[in-house]
């Protein structure tokens, strides 16, 4: 069975021209199949605040109301997207940009919570696997950027990390699928403000352990940042489902990320 990677890309490393270019030269060198999946990182918050609409975020998920719909739209499908696709183009990766929308790839419906309106954004229902598989075997690169569509005619804005592990686990009936989630952090941290704390492997019973706040029968001290934890609740939910490997690390050590030199490995051992 061939070797995809699904990497995703986020934090403010989209923000940071030098180093989202080194980190696309190490991605257009992966020989293996590849898919890669983008945040918007600030641009889109910036925009927002430029034309007056005032940005919500709960638990760190962005509220999508309809006009802050459009700005991630734009900013994510359109300027990140296609910067992404033009620079891997340099370095003689063919890639093809794409949303969920395109070519029915990624459906999703319009998130529901008891308490919370989140707006429009969506939780994801079904992936295109004959499509995606197509695609990578005419030799092209895959980048997505996080917006979908509920075959209704309604555009969703959806958690990148989400989509990374969905397509992940969809692919990993046809490839030994490495998933790893890059950002400007080392891995996970057992103290944030440290980046020589990273926790180099990391197992489900540990993870409860160590993210279970203290004075509880499985407490030991609440030691990983809340920030992580949706992160790390989407690594599990992709090995339990069929994916090979989870890495979690810095973008700029995306090759050491690769040979399991660097960041956290993610296992169910």
């Amino acid at each position: 069975m061939r070797s995809l990677y699904v990497i995703k890309i986020g934090g403010t490393i989209i923000d940071d021209e030098a180093k989202l270019s080194s980190f696309l030269k190490s991605f257009a060198s992966i020989e293996d199949k590849k898919i890669l999946v983008h945040g918007g990182g600030k641009l889109a918050t910036k925009l927002a605040q430029k034309m007056g609409i005032e940005q919500k975020l709960i638990d760190g998920r962005r509220i999508t109301d309809a006009e802050t719909l459009k700005i991630v739209t734009m900013v994510y499908a359109g300027y990140v997207n296609k910067n992404i696709v033009a620079q891997l183009q340099s370095f003689d990766c063919n890639t093809i940009g794409l949303t969920g929308v395109d070519g029915d790839i990624i459906l999703a419906h319009k998130r529901k919570h008891s308490v919370i309106d989140y707006g429009f954004v969506g939780d994801v229902d079904a992936v295109n696997i004959p499509l995606l598989k197509n695609l990578l075997d005419q030799n092209l690169s895959l980048v997505f950027a996080p917006i979908t569509h509920d075959q209704q005619g309604q555009l969703l804005n959806t958690n990148a990390d989400t989509i990374a592990q969905e397509i992940a686990k969809a692919m990993s009936r046809h490839y030994e699928v490495n998933l790893i989630y890059s950002f400007e952090k080392s891995g996970v941290l057992l103290d944030v403000n440290d980046e020589t704390s990273v926790i180099q492997e990391l197992n489900w019973n540990e993870y409860q352990k160590l993210k279970t706040p203290p004075r509880t029968p499985l407490g030991d001290g609440g030691k990983i940042f809340a920030g992580m934890i949706p992160k790390l609740d989407n690594a599990f939910a992709a090995l339990n489902s069929g994916v090979k490997k989870v890495i979690i690390g810095k973008a700029e050590e995306l090759e050491k990320l690769m040979k399991g030199t660097a960041g956290t490995t993610i296992n169910n051992d």
